[in-house]
């Protein structure tokens, strides 16, 4: 699960900073980036809505279909085709996130907030690593080749998986014990709404954070992808602190401070003019939205939802994780201004601040 969740990261923050090189191989403009952002990210929302009750199953699908997924792309001759290959890899890699949150957030039930933080900590070094080595190997190595080693990556996790599930008894088709329940119901429609806006306001942070360092930073492509780096190095350490913090610290009252300070470090981001600026906010950014996706989950899975309402739930982030970050380079792409656009992911934090008072039905 840790080892799955590791490639998730890295396939989950891959496009960000290789974004500006398909951009110019492509000639694309900013809408249409957005498009790759939108197909990836659709494809997550799909692999988590249609989480099935054999989570290790779901899980070995995941892993599969991210492997075919990134094998596609790694030829792919244009945006349509790279669309497409996005699409079925980005739902591998969304049923790797549902299946493997499920089952931690099931088995858990005690700290499940830190158990979760714990886990995803995994995924933040996943994401730290994918800006480091596309910094250092995108320039040395042909893309096509870097991404079927990645896919083959993927492919040697699901053929270990497979031995593994071999070798075991079935399982119960869920972990989770729950009455019968309708699924669409007020704690479903809340907690989707939040991870939707948590969705689209990391994803923004990090698919646009490269493209926004090398045009108001006056920085290097080489520079502006570490300003990535430093953002996914502030996530990481804070979702060590976060694991230690919510064993003694409420997951709302920890969500409420984190957001808080997320907003404020947005607001710095939209004024800041120099790359050592740029870099200070993008650590601060990191720390501060490190507990909220682990908190919110956590206060989610303590209900004891049924895989397919959790299932759906984490769909909703990656639904919000294509939707807003595509309005962003829409936006950018009608106003001129990258600058402008990044109102979005902050009214994004603004609604997820507002949404934290909501009483929980």
């Amino acid at each position: 699960m840790h080892a799955a969740l590791m490639l998730a990261g890295l396939a989950t923050f891959l496009l960000g900073p290789i974004l500006p090189l398909l951009m110019r191989q492509w000639s694309l403009t900013d809408a249409q980036g957005g498009q790759l952002l939108l197909a990836q990210f659709t494809g997550a929302t799909l692999g988590g809505a249609t989480v099935s009750k054999r989570l290790p199953h779901a899980f070995l699908l995941g892993l599969a279909c991210a492997a075919a997924g990134f094998l596609l792309f790694a030829h792919a001759p244009g945006l349509a085709v790279a669309c497409a290959s996005l699409l079925l890899s980005g739902f591998g890699v969304g049923r790797i996130i549902a299946s493997v949150n499920i089952l931690a957030g099931a088995r858990f039930t005690q700290h499940t907030g830190s158990a979760l933080a714990r886990l995803n900590l995994s995924f933040s070094l996943g994401c730290l690593l994918s800006p480091l080595l596309a910094a250092q190997l995108a320039s040395r190595f042909a893309l096509s080749g870097l991404l079927t080693g990645f896919a083959a990556l993927f492919l040697s996790i699901a053929a270990t998986l497979w031995l593994e599930l071999r070798g075991l008894p079935a399982e119960p088709e869920t972990p989770v014990t729950a009455p019968r329940q309708p699924i669409f119901t007020p704690l479903f429609f809340l907690f989707a709404s939040v991870l939707f806006l948590y969705g689209g306001l990391e994803t923004c942070l990090s698919a646009w954070l490269t493209t926004y360092a090398l045009r108001y930073g006056q920085t290097s492509l080489v520079l502006s992808q570490y300003t990535l780096v430093l953002l996914l190095c502030g996530l990481t350490a804070g979702r060590a602190l976060a694991a230690h913090l919510l064993r003694t610290i409420g997951e709302a009252s920890l969500l409420r401070a984190a957001l808080a300070l997320t907003i404020t470090a947005a607001c710095g981001l939209a004024a800041a003019h120099s790359a050592a600026v740029l870099a200070a906010l993008a650590i601060f950014l990191g720390t501060s939205l490190a507990p909220v996706f682990p908190a919110n989950f956590a206060l989610y899975m303590e209900r004891r939802p049924t895989p397919r309402q959790a299932g759906l739930v984490l769909a909703a982030s990656g639904l919000g994780a294509a939707a807003i970050p595509w309005l962003m380079g829409v936006v950018s792409t009608a106003t001129h201004s990258l600058r402008l656009a990044l109102a979005l992911p902050l009214f994004s934090a603004f609604g997820l601040l507002a949404l934290s008072f909501v009483r929980r039905p």
